[in-house]
């Protein structure tokens, strides 16, 4: 719980940012740790409230009562312990997690929360830095065989249980690297790769073997949104994997974008974020691409207000575009939430991330009616964006007369989310689908995350549709723990 009387004398304790300015010239991280004295203040403001919230509010319920009293005693190394125990990669939640742990916090009823986050942030890298994070493998092996398909959080995730759980787990990536949408989807200034790259080291050691470049179940299509799948330079057929393993587990990412059926959709220079954000990371990696989009002197316009969009708003800045411009269809959220009506659940409110901070206008309650091209030699390339407002009445949109208005565009990036993972993998398996189009999977305690086709499970996004990372950690620890009760008829995995 940290000090009795913490949360009354110590105030929340913020991690800090290197200056817009000059982190706009780089692509590293940017926000500097909480240093110990400052994390053990931190830990000390947990206020031992009874009934921990937060736990419950951390999809991968954290015990995070007790590494915060650890910290307060500055027993990092337990802290580590209880840390690892309910998740298996705190360094990529403690950089790019929303932090619904603390919203549920009890102190911020009335006060600002415990700063959770920023206290897992520096457990996790003071373990590193220690030489405490090793290699844990099996003591003995099982003799069994899981493929996993899909090396995101998710998958990662039900690796390394499964190797630790004594399996022979094999893990198929159809990208050139591992990590899925951490590694293509994430910009790097706010996750750098080096922790993806870390963790696979630890999990080979484990036993974990890693095939990438390889798409199962199709070769690689191309279409809207399909970018990342080009990368692919071989595929694996479902019947191949059914009879090499004795389970096998989907869990890719989320990937079929929403698009934008408008007028002028079909001019040069509109894009979905993931035909715009995965190669520049590539770049970052030290790959040389032909034909890279970029924002360098453009008057860029991002649709979607989310994660994505402020992704796509951060990497443009950094390029250099002339100018940003994010809107979002739905009405502009209240600056604060009303706590007592929402808390301990997460709330509706206007969030301003650091993307936003380095440079962009938005705008709610937008709508786009047409993408206007140029003249002459560019009449095929978007140079404008035809919008107007709109306002919502019984749930219901409707435009405002006399409110349309032009945007200059150079750029166009849809970042409206995504609708379901793509379709072949879960055609090659003859996966149902539920009404969202992922795969039709339970989590009940007789099912639990088993399809409708024998010894084929699924997790993350493509059981649930697109989430948060620390909600595909949760998924794929949980999907590990039934795969190995399938495989064993009982499993010491915890949940």
């Amino acid at each position: 719980m940290g000090k009795v009387t913490g949360f009354m004398e110590f105030e929340r304790q913020e991690e800090t940012y290197e200056v817009p300015a000059s982190r706009l010239k780089h692509w590293k991280e940017f926000v500097r740790e909480l240093p110990d004295d400052k994390a053990k203040v931190q830990a000390g403001r947990c206020m031992d409230c009874g009934i921990p919230f937060c736990n419950n509010g951390c999809p991968v319920n954290n015990v995070i009562p007790d590494f915060n009293d650890l910290v307060w005693h500055a027993d990092w190394r337990r802290a580590l312990d209880v840390l690892h125990s309910t998740n298996n990669f705190p360094e990529v939640t403690g950089r790019i997690c929303p932090a619904p742990c603390e919203t549920a916090c009890t102190l911020g009823i009335t006060e600002a929360p415990v700063g959770i986050k920023s206290i897992e942030h520096a457990i996790v890298d003071k373990g590193w830095s220690m030489g405490w994070i090793v290699p844990q493998p099996a003591a003995h092996r099982s003799g069994r065989k899981v493929a996993v398909v899909g090396s995101g959080p998710a998958g990662l995730a039900a690796a390394q249980q499964l190797a630790r759980a004594g399996h022979d787990v094999t893990v198929f990536e159809k990208n050139d690297r591992v990590g899925g949408l951490l590694r293509y989807g994430i910009p790097d200034f706010k996750l750098e790769k080096s922790h993806i790259d870390r963790r696979v080291e630890q999990m080979k050691a484990e036993g974990v073997r890693f095939e990438t470049g390889v798409l199962v179940g199709a070769m690689p299509m191309d279409g809207p949104g399909a970018t990342v799948t080009n990368w692919s330079k071989s595929h694996r057929s479902a019947e191949a994997l059914l009879a090499e393993f004795d389970a096998v587990l989907l869990a890719g990412g989320s990937e079929q974008p929403r698009d934008l059926p408008v007028p002028g959709r079909a001019l040069d220079g509109i894009h979905f974020a993931m035909e715009f954000l995965p190669p520049q990371n590539k770049v970052n990696a030290g790959d040389r691409l032909k034909g890279q989009i970029l924002a360098t002197g453009k008057n860029v316009v991002v649709i979607g207000g989310g994660d994505t969009g402020s992704d796509c708003v951060g990497t443009s800045n950094r390029h250099g575009a002339a100018g940003v411009v994010q809107f979002e269809l739905l009405p502009q959220p209240p600056e604060a939430e009303n706590k007592p009506l929402v808390w301990p659940y997460w709330p509706i409110k206007l969030r301003t991330s650091s993307s936003h901070e380095e440079g962009c206008s938005r705008d709610w309650s937008v709508a786009t009616k047409e993408f206007v091209g140029g003249t002459g030699k560019d009449k095929n390339k978007v140079k404008a964006v035809k919008a107007c407002r709109v306002e919502w009445k019984d749930g219901r949109m409707q435009e405002v007369a006399g409110s349309e208005f032009m945007l200059d565009a150079d750029l166009v990036l849809l970042a409206m989310g995504f609708v379901h993972p793509m379709s072949t993998v879960f055609d090659a398996f003859g996966i149902e689908r539920d009404a969202r189009g992922n795969a039709n999977a339970s989590t009940d305690d007789v099912t639990g995350y088993a399809t409708n086709v024998p010894k084929v499970f699924a997790a993350g996004d493509m059981r649930r549709g697109q989430s948060l990372v620390v909600w595909a950690i949760r998924e794929g620890r949980q999907a590990a723990r039934e795969i190995d009760r399938f495989l064993r008829g009982t499993t010491e995995l915890p949940r």
